[in-house]
């Protein structure tokens, strides 16, 4: 067993880290006060191929492996959650369906230019009385000669205002319950399109959440993801690679409120000595020290898998839930171990707190992950 990063991998990870720190870092606290999307920083992580990472490069990508994608994806998430999210969104539901299940004609005329960046995606699955149970979605898409009308409502949809392309699920066979479902692709000129209000957030505030509407909207007959149906299972293979990207973003974040928390412990003086000193201090240290390396190995394990061909499940639900968890842990350390200052908008754990808290809700909660895994386990 090897538990090394082979050495492409090491130096990517050393020139992700160091444009996160250059581009990225100085930013990231005005970002999220401003709510202002960093267009500028994603139009830069795309001149470095950035925003299609996993993408074979005949369709604009950098044909990388899962793991340096993940590894990108923790290490911009360890100094700005917005972005963390922007990228793993639009990478993981937004491009990588068209690998998957894409035809040669979408994935030139869709993949392309959204895996070398030039087009932001989106995915459009969770509807207002369809969030854990996607299954239970009302949007509709009803063929007409040679268009799909579509209508429904989607909301939460992480870049959906500002996307260029999105994949939307919809009811194509009302009668065929959760096999009637299927992914269609919707340009942001399609007529009868509409974006709805960008939600007002607790964290990853730098990143868009939309709602967005359909009202007779048109799209062209080949603009279906696979065959009629197949959108269910679709979705659940798409959010398996996505789970481990959020499970990384997870990962970084816990990762910075660690070092915040190891850095300020020895630089905080109290009863004449720096608290890191103290048992209570050492012990939290200590905790979040373990959990974060248990946390990436799991990560990495699953991105692995994926890279080998072979299911991951089991192993990506387990990934999400527990790297999410611990980031919420992490999180909640540093912030104590700053104290009052930890607070305060003066230091960065305090957006830290709130970004990480969307890791447990998003791209499948804790509980739907529990669900995930006990399932594999006993087989049902």
């Amino acid at each position: 067993m090897d538990f090394e990063l082979n050495e492409e991998q090491k130096m990517f990870q050393k020139a992700v880290r160091e444009f996160a720190e250059k581009e990225i870092r100085p930013i990231a606290r005005e970002t999220d006060a401003t709510e202002q999307f960093p267009w500028a920083t994603i139009r830069k992580m795309a001149a470095m191929g950035m925003m299609g990472l996993p993408v074979p490069e005949e369709y604009g990508g950098a044909g990388s492996d899962y793991v340096s994608y993940a590894i990108a994806v923790e290490e911009i998430s360890r100094v700005c959650g917005s972005t963390g999210i922007t990228v793993a969104a639009h990478t993981s539901l937004a491009c990588m369906p068209f690998v998957y299940f894409g035809t040669e004609e979408q994935k030139r005329k869709y993949l392309t230019p959204l895996a070398s960046g030039e087009k932001l995606g989106a995915f459009g699955l969770t509807e207002p009385n369809a969030g854990s149970d996607a299954s239970a979605i009302q949007t509709t898409a009803i063929l007409k000669g040679d268009e799909w009308v579509i209508n429904g409502q989607k909301v939460f949809i992480t870049s959906g205002s500002i996307a260029d392309v999105i994949i939307v699920a919809a009811r194509t066979d009302p009668a065929a319950g959760s096999r009637g479902i299927s992914n269609l692709i919707v340009e942001k000129t399609s007529p009868g399109f509409r974006a709805g209000r960008n939600e007002e957030k607790m964290g990853l505030r730098g990143s868009v959440t939309s709602q967005l509407f359909f009202e007779d909207c048109r799209v062209p007959k080949e603009n279906i993801l696979g065959k009629p149906g197949e959108g269910l299972k679709q979705f659940l293979i798409t959010l398996d690679g996505g789970r481990i990207s959020i499970g990384a973003m997870a990962l970084g974040l816990a990762q910075a409120a660690f070092e915040n928390a190891v850095a300020y412990s020895k630089q905080r003086v109290q009863f004449g000595q720096p608290i890191a000193n103290f048992q209570a201090i050492q012990w939290m240290i200590a905790d979040m020290a373990t959990e974060i390396d248990a946390a990436r190995l799991l990560v990495y394990r699953a991105a692995w898998l994926k890279d080998k061909g072979v299911r991951f499940t089991k192993e990506a639900a387990m990934a999400k839930l527990y790297a999410s968890e611990v980031a919420e842990r992490a999180a909640f350390k540093s912030l104590q171990i700053h104290g009052g200052y930890g607070y305060t908008k003066d230091y960065d754990v305090e957006r830290i707190y709130r970004d990480q808290r969307l890791c447990t809700i998003g791209e499948g909660t804790s509980e739907i992950q529990r669900l995930v895994i006990a399932r594999q386990v006993l087989g049902l």
